[in-house]
């Protein structure tokens, strides 16, 4: 098992690269979610002025 990690001396390297793409995967679906979520919530005000326009 300790093999699998060491991987011939180069664990450090392939893991760290491992951990770094699952962190910016993560930091792409939360910038995503807080777009989307920034979106609705314009869209909600805008319906809402329109409605007041009315």
């Amino acid at each position: 098992m300790s093999e699998l990690f060491a991987m011939g001396n180069y664990g450090v390297f392939v893991w760290s690269s491992f951990g770094l793409t699952l962190i910016v995967l993560l930091v792409c679906i939360a910038q995503g979610n807080w777009h989307h979520a920034a979106v609705l919530r314009d869209i909600k005000t805008r319906i809402r002025a329109m409605e007041l326009d009315k």
